[in-house]
């Protein structure tokens, strides 16, 4: 089959590189999901492999589109059409090129992440066996374990309490800041000539001010009783 020419051709080239492109970002978003699993599996699975395949196989068509647009602008006369072509092929190289290091990336990440995740496991298979084999000291890192859980409640408990004292003083202080305070009233009404008086009219006054409104009250209770 020959390769495309002219305009037609250059337009259809270029609508398959396009949607290429597309078919690589989705491939490429199946393929960072496998890096952020929380149990990543200690060798790509087969979903893994075919993605990242995949991702090469499209990368490599478009590579070779490309070539092809080139050619067919190399052999382009007019000027002012070759320049927008070429702002295109310019544009397609660089995406190309954006999506190559994101494959090497996305690599690099996966091949971290399961690393990580090996040293990991490994280690807990070691405590494992290691507390297998040796039931005295797991036992004796229990203990130790639950000593510290202990201290931790003791230090809590600690200031609990030290927060409760603080509360206590300072309400003792505030007690005593009060008594004062009426201790400097008292012997203020003391030394005015005629101020303790004053001040057992108006308590009186209250009382008796108190006593006519509560028998208002029920006087008024007792009327709406016998009326309704």
């Amino acid at each position: 089959m020959s390769a495309p020419t002219g305009n037609a051709g250059w337009t259809q080239l270029r609508q398959q590189a396009r949607n290429l492109e597309t078919q690589t970002q989705s491939h490429f978003h199946t393929y960072s999901q496998f890096a952020s699993t929380a149990d990543i599996p200690k060798k790509p699975s087969p979903e893994e492999i075919e993605t990242e395949n995949k991702i090469e196989e499209l990368l490599e068509k478009r590579d070779g589109i490309i070539t092809q647009l080139a050619r067919l602008l190399d052999s382009e006369a007019a000027l002012t059409s070759s320049a927008v072509k070429q702002n295109n092929l310019s544009l397609l190289r660089e995406n190309l090129a954006n999506h190559r290091r994101d494959l090497t990336r996305l690599r690099s990440n996966l091949k971290e992440a399961r690393d990580r995740s090996n040293l990991l496991g490994s280690v807990r298979d070691d405590i494992k066996e290691y507390r297998a084999n040796n039931p005295e000291a797991a036992e004796a890192e229990y203990m130790a374990d639950e000593g510290r859980h202990i201290d931790r409640s003791h230090e809590m408990t600690d200031n609990i309490i030290s927060q409760a004292y603080a509360i206590q003083d300072s309400f003792l202080s505030q007690g005593e800041t009060m008594a004062s305070i009426n201790r400097r009233i008292n012997m203020a009404a003391s030394k005015i000539p005629g101020l303790n008086t004053l001040m057992t009219r108006i308590s009186a006054k209250k009382r008796r001010d108190g006593i006519i409104m509560g028998t208002f009250i029920a006087f008024c209770f007792i009327l709406f009783f016998f009326l309704s």
